[in-house]
């Protein structure tokens, strides 16, 4: 039996939603989900991601851009 109460704060989001909020195509959203980067349930032929999945792919991305900080040597 399935615990409903798990599923009651989930949000997910179409493909489309998802490329319009990390402002990328559709065929990038396609690609990372079919890499494995970024997870997604399937319903049918159609993918719905966790907007959770969403925001933390885009933290991971954006800690893997960050610079790296330079310490003064003395």
């Amino acid at each position: 039996m399935v615990d409903l109460a798990s599923f009651e704060d989930a949000h997910y989001l179409t493909v489309d939603e998802v490329a319009l909020a990390m402002r990328v195509s559709k065929i990038t959203v396609y690609r990372l989900v079919h890499a494995q980067k970024l997870a997604a349930v399937t319903f049918g032929r159609s993918f719905r991601i966790p907007a959770q999945a969403v925001k933390e792919y885009v933290l991971a991305q954006r800690h893997a851009a960050a610079p790296a900080t330079r310490t003064a040597v003395t």
